[in-house]
């Protein structure tokens, strides 16, 4: 049952996930465009609040509210449920009204002397008036995913990605060509909108449901302090992370003009990385992702019911998936890097970016696994000074080596900080749980498929004579490697056998 259920919510939110990457990957593409390097340098400046204001008023609500309901579940006390999600969405939207208001009226204060730019002022003061949906929506959609119901949580996903296009391409219209400062403002409207819609659509679904008809079994105090001792490692995990990553993001455009770039051109390069690159990288990680989020609430259900034999074979399946999509990633974005860069986006400095993030690929999908399984397992204060000491390190690149070296430097302190928190999760999961783990099935045999199917690939384009700088010589040699890659890891029998049960 257990592993029924986890693949039945991982295969649900993985649909979800590529749909929405799909669309999101052309929005970005079409924003891009739109818009330029520099503008979506301004867009990446403000999603690090946006980011801090989710960790602080949701984020660990949210995964409180999905562990707390997955364990209830398992005792059939759906009245206590109920409590749970009041509870916590109460506290959420309180926190968030908290954060829109200090944003919405700190915004020219924030803009200036925080983002060093002032052309975000109107973005921050939209963005100001989505936190109060974003935390609601939160909380409700890790209501359903403690109950084992990613079906909704699912819709909620696509149909807000679906709201985000639609507002922003009906905005273009009128706002494109009135410069940058109204570009940033229509991409935050597109958000607003998403966010919105998404919380009205999942609060429809959790109050059409009768389980407050329920009497609960805890009180509404016993129940906050059930919440309060997750929610607040985690939210201060959350936070710290969200501080020190904003720090980051704040930092690498001036840190760019310290190694002698122009504020433009710093810009430019941050919009590349962080708006083209990373989300081209971290597109194949939806797989991951959904996998993630239903592992969750599954491993907690399962630890507290003591069947460690089908949690150890979940966890052995999903690490061995995870090394597989990872490093069979990382070979196609080093194989691919200008070819992908030219074609989507039709920028020679987006390849060298790929080409050095393909290699931190299988250690950051490993964290986003072993993220989940953790989480599971209660491990919050070591997610939390994992990632803590995973950020200042990043920040002492940053101010150290990137005005010396360039965003090479940037992306090798990631590198490093992400081999180690990967190794560190890997040990501290293994203490927990006995897995049968091998060396052959999470590294050898996918590096040796890849590689093969790369270097195959690269034989046939130079007899051939093959341009992979067009559309569809591109989709073709990715189709050729990922089809000989699964082939091959079929044939090395790298997939785990049959969970036990």
């Amino acid at each position: 049952m257990f592993r029924h259920t986890v693949v039945r919510s991982a295969m649900i939110l993985t649909l979800a996930n590529i749909i929405t990457r799909l669309l999101g990957f052309f929005y970005r593409v079409f924003m891009s465009n739109a818009i330029g390097a520099e503008g979506m340098g301004l867009y990446q400046l403000i999603s690090p609040i946006y980011m801090l204001v989710w960790a602080f008023s949701s984020a660990g609500l949210s995964t409180s509210v999905s562990k707390l309901t997955a364990e209830q579940k398992a005792k059939n006390a759906y009245g206590n449920m109920h409590r749970i999600l009041l509870t916590a969405g109460s506290i959420s939207v309180a926190l968030s009204l908290v954060a829109s208001v200090v944003v919405y009226f700190g915004a020219p204060y924030i803009c200036t002397f925080l983002l060093k730019d002032t052309r975000t002022l109107l973005s921050m003061r939209i963005l100001a008036i989505c936190f109060p949906f974003m935390a609601a929506g939160s909380c409700i959609r890790g209501w359903f995913f403690g109950m084992q119901e990613a079906k909704v949580p699912a819709q909620c996903q696509v149909l807000e990605q679906c709201t985000r296009m639609l507002v922003v391409y009906i905005l273009s219209f009128s706002m494109l060509g009135k410069g940058l400062e109204a570009a940033c403002a229509m991409a935050v409207i597109g958000m607003a909108a998403g966010e919105i819609i998404s919380c009205v659509y999942v609060l429809f679904r959790a109050v059409a449901r009768k389980h407050h008809m329920v009497r609960a079994e805890l009180s509404y105090r016993r129940i906050g302090m059930m919440i309060a001792c997750l929610a607040i490692p985690l939210t201060l995990n959350r936070v710290t992370g969200s501080l020190l990553s904003s720090a980051e993001n704040f930092l690498i455009p001036s840190r760019l003009e310290l190694y002698g770039l122009p504020r433009s051109e710093a810009v430019s390069l941050y919009g590349q990385l962080c708006g083209m690159a990373m989300p081209l990288v971290m597109f194949p990680s939806s797989l991951l992702t959904a996998l993630a989020t239903a592992l969750m609430p599954a491993v907690s259900e399962a630890s507290a019911g003591g069947r460690m034999r089908t949690l150890s074979s979940a966890i052995e399946k999903s690490l061995t998936f995870t090394a597989v999509i990872g490093i069979g990633t990382a070979g196609l974005f080093m194989t691919l890097p200008d070819e992908l860069g030219m074609v989507i986006y039709g920028q020679e400095n987006i390849g060298v970016m790929l080409r050095l993030l393909g290699v931190i690929c299988p250690f950051i999908y490993f964290q986003v696994t072993l993220s989940g399984i953790l989480n599971g397992l209660g491990k919050q204060v070591f997610i939390f000074l994992a990632n803590l000491l995973s950020s200042v390190f990043n920040i002492l690149f940053v101010i150290i080596f990137v005005p010396m070296y360039g965003i090479e430097a940037y992306i090798f302190g990631w590198f490093l900080c992400a081999v180690v928190t990967a190794c560190a999760s890997c040990f501290v999961v293994s203490s927990e749980v006995k897995t049968g783990l091998y060396l052959n099935n999470i590294l050898l045999k996918p590096l040796a498929a890849i590689s093969l199917a790369c270097l195959t690939l690269k034989l046939v384009v130079e007899r051939a004579g093959i341009s992979l700088f067009q559309v569809k010589g591109l989709i073709g040699a990715m189709v050729f490697i990922c089809s000989m890659y699964v082939v091959l890891i079929l044939l090395l029998g790298v997939v785990p056998g049959k969970a036990r049960e």
